[in-house]
């Protein structure tokens, strides 16, 4: 898998002149050592910029935004942090003068009962009302800590530290994402249809290519390309091939250094596949192997050209930095209404799987274009684990993206099946079912091996302008 990347944050600390300036300057230097220990970087005035390396005067304001300016393409996401009431119109102003268009998180520092005295009292749960009134007037989204106030040293502000850097990479993760559509949808599913355009006003763009094209490439390699023969030993150690034909096992690693090179010409991120039947019948093989190990390598590959899938499924991956995979809401689980079989033929990545996944033929459509022609899925079962999951999809009647995210379980409950399966436990299932059927999603389904579904759905609703839906959760 990829290495987590490191988090930039713009810090603006709040100050406001008859308050204790001594707060300002302790609270800063505390939320840079949390940052580091956190492995963060932080960008902050000095002491030697502004008071305490804090924000107040319109003029400190004007010296935070050309701070945050020259570290914009670092800068993940702002962190205004309130360890006295704060000056509301220096914060909001080094806000909108840095232009910076990335998720805020407002922190305030609490009060200690026993220390009320003019020389400590920070008023921090009366300031954060007045910033985020101002940010509200300046149109600035913002996100708001668990609770009112939390210290900074805390458990609380730790998970919410977390779950903040994981909506600040789903927000510049999707920043000018472009997602390759390989081949056409099967025509037999018109669930998958989507809108580009719809997409595109959401700065997301989709790359297509033809099959024939990626097939044309393909027969003008020869079997000894080096791109070719370092992908076939990648397969061979990323999945077990015995008993796979050789002749296969070549034919998906031509396939899966042309799609790679594709990519890499046409700076495509992730990708959605038309994994049948024309691949079957026309090439001999299923890309579901491939597909497996770019979204182990937490670059999304979704089958039956389900772009907003990808998408999905990439979200995911930001939130979490771990692999994605799409699945079929596919079978209830004997009685348990709150219980449900997870499925897919199988591209599922490697870290979805108890055990080393094998390499397989597809058993769904090998008795329509014959067995040898099928080789190449990764079937095993899927470990037990926490479970995130989501859906964003474009609703083409009302011009908008939308979707719905939640949290469950993988379980480890006995299942005799083919493919790559799992049992998924969420509660009350029946009616996030209700919800899909009657709103008209797809069957297809995102999932992750994480607890990131707040995430998502703050950085949908709050930053990218989408409608989306929790399950599960009092809606904020």
């Amino acid at each position: 898998m990829a290495a987590k990347r490191t988090m930039t944050f713009g810090i603006v600390v709040g100050n406001r002149g008859f308050f204790p300036g001594h707060l300002a300057k302790t609270g800063r230097e505390e939320i840079i050592s949390l940052l580091e220990a956190a492995g963060a970087k932080a960008v902050v005035l000095s002491p030697e910029e502004s008071r305490h390396g804090a924000v107040e005067t319109y003029a400190e304001s004007q010296r935070c935004a050309e701070l945050f300016k020259k570290h914009a393409d670092e800068i993940d996401g702002i962190i205004v942090t309130l360890p006295n009431f704060g000056e509301e119109r220096g914060i909001v102003d080094a806000i909108r003068l840095s232009g910076l268009k990335v998720p805020v998180l407002v922190q305030a520092t609490p009060d200690r009962s026993d220390a009320m005295t003019i020389a400590v009292r920070r008023d921090s749960f009366c300031g954060k009302m007045s910033a985020c009134n101002n940010m509200m007037q300046y149109g600035i989204s913002y996100s708001l800590t668990t609770l009112h106030t939390e210290s900074l040293a805390s458990s609380e502000f730790q998970a919410d530290l977390e779950w903040f850097s994981a909506v600040c990479r789903i927000v510049k993760g999707l920043k000018n994402l472009r997602i390759g559509a390989i081949g056409a949808r099967p025509a037999a599913f018109n669930t998958v249809r989507y809108s580009e355009r719809i997409f595109e006003t959401a700065g997301i763009s989709i790359e297509p290519i033809d099959l024939s094209e990626i097939f044309g490439r393909i027969n003008r390699m020869k079997d000894t390309d080096d791109a070719a023969q370092a992908k076939l030993a990648a397969i061979k150690s990323y999945v077990s091939t015995s008993g796979i034909p050789a002749e296969a096992l070549l034919k998906m690693a031509k396939l899966g250094a042309v799609i790679d090179g594709w990519m890499k010409q046409t700076n495509v991120t992730v990708s959605a596949v038309q994994c049948w039947t024309s691949m079957e019948e026309f090439f001999g093989v299923v890309p579901c192997t491939i597909m497996s190990m770019m979204s182990n390598d937490l670059i999304p590959s979704a089958c039956e050209v389900d772009v907003p899938g990808t998408l999905s499924m990439y979200m995911l991956a930001l939130a979490s930095q771990t692999p994605s995979a799409l699945l079929d809401w596919n079978n209830n689980y004997g009685s348990n209404p709150d219980k449900c079989v997870c499925f897919h033929c199988s591209n599922l990545p490697k870290h979805f799987f108890v055990q080393a996944p094998t390499m397989d033929y597809q058993a769904i459509i090998a008795g329509t274009v014959g067995k040898m022609n099928t080789f190449g899925t990764c079937v095993g079962r899927v470990k037990a684990g926490a479970m995130s999951y989501a859906r964003y999809s474009t609703d083409d009647r009302r011009g908008v993206i939308r979707g719905y995210t939640g949290a469950g379980t993988f379980t480890d409950d006995p299942l005799e099946t083919f493919g790559g399966a799992g049992v998924a436990e969420i509660p009350q299932l029946q009616k996030l079912l209700r919800y899909i059927c009657r709103e008209g999603f797809e069957h297809h389904v995102a999932a992750n091996f994480s607890n990131v579904s707040k995430a998502v759905h703050e950085a949908a609703t709050r930053y990218l302008g989408w409608e989306s839906f929790i399950h599960g959760q009092t809606e904020d």
